[in-house]
């Protein structure tokens, strides 16, 4: 909102200073410590509120140390994480970008859903709270939604002409760019490969002329799965003291380089990758996301005063799917949420293996001591801290060699 009186001030008063609301750097400083801000200052008030209304944690008996002295801290404490993210936004982001708005229906879809999760397991005292398949409807039309926007929106483009890769070899201070060549594509980039990108409407080029026309076929439904498999990977990795939101936070970070640097012409020729315009304008959101997760942590870290609940979880991993799939690097996600994937593939392969000896053997038999993976660490001794500690330190190395891949290929 104060774009846009800034945007008159500047284009209409002529008002001096109003015209730095134009860049996305400084409106991205903005969100960064206003979110800051609010999910520290006003955390402790909406903590204080779940007191009140007896939004306690219950917790299953683990046989995990510590974990008794956890029961009756407060939960939904997404809220301040979506609070903290959207109040920044409506105020600095352009919020007729059309990625800014799937964003915002992101954030607010996923987290009503972990709400509900969240209000069931804890008013309605049933402990295994929105029926799974509830959850994965919500997560398919979320999916249905963010997929066709992307596919069918006017405004969601790629740039195709590469006309612009000497610019930086021009002999004159002063460099006027060529207008892009922007058009409709389902193309994504490969990591790691020279001739990086892919074409969802390849996989359809089988049936004869035509077929671009139907690559929606092939690209909703690879949306829906992203969005289903990373919101789950975010509610599994969220089960000690500050490890999902200290391991978002560094991924969403990566997120806001691909998003900055895919939005600008400039950079996007320089490093040779896909330019996607108007995408720079998520850096906003970004920004203001990591803001409110850092400041969620400042209350989530060791002991937790607040757990964040379904309410948070599921709306990080769908806000981290719907941001990795607009800037076109979905392919980096297994790396990128490599800790989301590893605790994914705990619990499957625990209760696939338990399965499998079940059967064969009359009795199931364990790969982890527990699944998902952190509490097998726990299992073994190792004190929470020092497990998030560690993981955050493999998310740091992750998404490192994630952005390295904007030029190793």
């Amino acid at each position: 909102m104060l774009y846009y009186l800034f945007e008159y001030l500047d284009k209409m008063m002529d008002v001096p200073g109003t015209g730095v609301f134009q860049y996305i750097t400084f409106r991205s400083a903005l969100a960064l410590m206003l979110s800051l801000l609010l999910s520290t200052i006003y955390g402790k008030r909406i903590i204080r509120f779940l007191q009140k209304q007896q939004v306690g944690e219950t917790v299953r008996e683990l046989g995990l140390a510590g974990q008794n002295e956890k029961a009756g801290t407060p939960t939904m404490g997404g809220l301040i994480i979506i609070f903290a993210t959207l109040v920044p936004v409506l105020l600095f982001a352009k919020l007729h970008n059309i990625y800014i708005v799937l964003l915002i229906v992101t954030t607010l879809w996923m987290g009503t859903i972990g709400f509900i999760d969240d209000y069931i397991k804890i008013f309605k005292k049933d402990k295994q709270g929105l029926k799974g398949i509830f959850k994965v409807i919500g997560q398919v039309g979320l999916g249905l939604i963010v997929g066709t926007v992307l596919y069918f929106h006017a405004g969601v483009t790629v740039r195709t002409d590469t006309s612009t890769s000497d610019i930086f070899r021009a002999p004159t201070s002063t460099v006027v760019l060529p207008a892009p060549i922007e058009e409709k594509s389902t193309a994504t980039t490969i990591p790691f490969f020279k001739n990086n990108e892919f074409d969802y409407a390849e996989v359809l080029a089988w049936t004869g002329e035509g077929y671009e026309k139907w690559a929606w076929l092939i690209f909703i439904p690879v949306v829906i799965f992203i969005i289903t498999a990373v919101s789950n990977g975010a509610n599994l990795t969220d089960g000690i003291d500050g490890l999902a939101a200290g391991t978002s936070a560094i991924s969403v970070l990566a997120l806001g380089i691909f998003t900055f640097v895919s939005g600008n012409i400039i950079f996007s020729n320089y490093l040779n990758i896909m330019y996607i315009p108007n995408s720079g304008e998520m850096t906003v959101f970004i920004a203001a996301f990591v803001g409110s997760l850092i400041g969620f942590l400042w209350y989530n870290s060791y002991p937790a005063s607040v757990f964040m609940g379904d309410t948070g979880s599921l709306t990080i991993g769908g806000i981290i799917a719907v941001l990795a799939i607009a800037v076109r690097k979905e392919m980096l996600i297994p790396l990128l949420c490599g800790i989301f994937l590893v605790e994914n593939f705990s619990v499957v392969l625990q209760v696939s293996y338990f399965k499998y000896t079940k059967k064969r053997f009359g009795e199931g038999r364990r790969i982890f001591l527990m699944s998902p993976l952190h509490h097998h660490y726990q299992k073994k001794g190792y004190h929470e801290s020092k497990i998030v500690t560690r993981f955050w330190i493999v998310a740091i190395m992750l998404a490192i060699l994630s952005i390295v891949t904007l030029k190793l290929r």
